[in-house]
């Protein structure tokens, strides 16, 4: 592989901004991207994909540095040296890459990867926290497992394509998609590609969306001409899934507490047909009991840890806070007590989070069920995904009725 010096660079502002100044992967790698209008899809590939593999190993590479934040531009060059080294690039005769000590690093490696913090490059705490919730084994399975670059997933939307004919429609971008066993709507690439500049795209023929997460819509066992609620709904990943099965009969509400994400959700619906999702801001308690037992499903897809998708968003496991579980498992709770009012007699409730632990998941189900708002409600299935025994996102799933 041959170095391309701006490309390097590229890479170490990225790195600059989201190990000093904090800032999300996603955005500075889409910001970075915009540098040089000149560059390749390959060269773009390689900034990208380099950031995020730093990023993921950011723990081991600083320790084989052996150096502490925040970083300066020298040691940042270091930590890139580090992943070059262990790639097995030849690095070149550049000033910032001079006395490089290869064999010192590839030693370091060896002795850090005996233990699991380093090898799978996570916090003390995450790792703890981990152990002491799934056991040694389970844990360490899963962390690998979480610890692999994400595979790019397309959900098929069958309101404008069938899998046959949207595999079609990417064969003219020369992209290869096949279907996945068990998966009713998903097609996974063979090879990486922005999928987002094909006709079939522009379209309204997919979205991206994982595996996993695109088992919660079928969950909520949806029917055409219902009533349903999506309350916590963001930018309508799965409220997009919902509609399509929907066949765009009945009505589709969508809540957020953010107004911005509910604009892109209806961007979104717009470009794939869907015209049966009303969008409405949580701005008031009002929202809330408006809808008191008027809906036939409801789904709570609770804000979360993030820790079943951490192949997707690396940087996750470094901006997550100890006091960050504690607090999001008080509201996780405080939602459901209060949306699960919507469903009426007779009607489903699915509760999801993307995370692991089974604070965030069964123990809040169990919790609400011993309580005054859960005493109408059954456990009907649950569902625990890992991304060790799935290939794809870690999940949860319960599905409650009411009587």
């Amino acid at each position: 592989m041959k170095l391309h010096r701006n490309l390097v660079f590229a890479v170490i502002d990225a790195l600059n901004l989201i190990f000093n100044e904090d800032e999300y992967a996603d955005k500075v790698v889409e910001k970075v991207l915009k540098f040089d209008k000149r560059w390749g899809s390959r060269d773009r590939g390689f900034i990208a994909e380099t950031t995020y593999d730093i990023v993921r190993w950011k723990r081991l590479y600083t320790e084989i540095a052996e150096v502490k934040a925040p970083f300066s531009r020298p040691n940042l060059f270091r930590i890139w040296t580090v992943w070059a080294v262990l790639k097995g690039i030849e690095l070149p005769d550049w000033k910032q890459l001079e006395d490089t000590p290869t064999r010192r690093i590839k030693g370091r490696f060896d002795e850090l990867s005996k233990v699991r913090k380093f090898k799978e490059s996570i916090p003390d705490w995450i790792d703890e926290l981990g152990e002491k919730a799934l056991g040694d084994k389970k844990w360490t399975k899963e962390m690998n497992a979480l610890n692999m670059q994400a595979q790019v997933v397309l959900r098929v939307n069958t309101l404008k394509a069938t899998k046959e004919s949207l595999q079609k429609a990417l064969l003219e971008d020369n992209i290869i998609a096949n279907p996945i066993k068990g998966y009713p709507d998903a097609l996974v690439l063979t090879e990486r590609a922005n999928v987002f500049k094909t006709e079939a795209f522009k379209n309204g023929m997919f979205e991206m969306q994982d595996a996993s997460s695109q088992t919660v819509a079928h969950f909520l066992d949806v029917k055409p001409g219902q009533r349903i609620i999506d309350t916590c709904a963001g930018a309508g990943g799965k409220a997009l899934h919902i509609a399509a099965l929907m066949e765009n009969k009945g009505l589709l509400i969508a809540l957020d507490i953010y107004g911005n994400k509910l604009k892109e959700l209806k961007r979104r619906a717009k470009r794939d047909g869907a015209h049966n999702i009303e969008t409405r801001p949580i701005d008031s308690t009002k929202v809330i009991k408006k809808l008191y037992n008027s809906a036939d499903r409801v789904l709570i897809d609770a804000p979360c840890t993030g820790l079943g998708v951490l192949r997707r968003n690396p940087d996750a496991k470094w901006k997550l806070q100890p006091e960050f579980l504690e607090k999001i498992t008080k509201t996780q709770q405080e939602i459901l007590q209060s949306y699960s009012r919507m469903v009426k007699s007779g009607g489903k409730l699915v509760y999801a989070t993307c995370s692991i632990l089974p604070q965030e998941n069964n123990d809040q189900v169990i919790a609400f069920l011993a309580s005054e708002a859960g005493a109408d409600f059954t456990l009907a299935k649950e569902d625990k995904i890992y991304a060790s025994t799935s290939g794809f996102d870690g999940f949860y799933m319960a599905l409650l009725e009411k009587k």
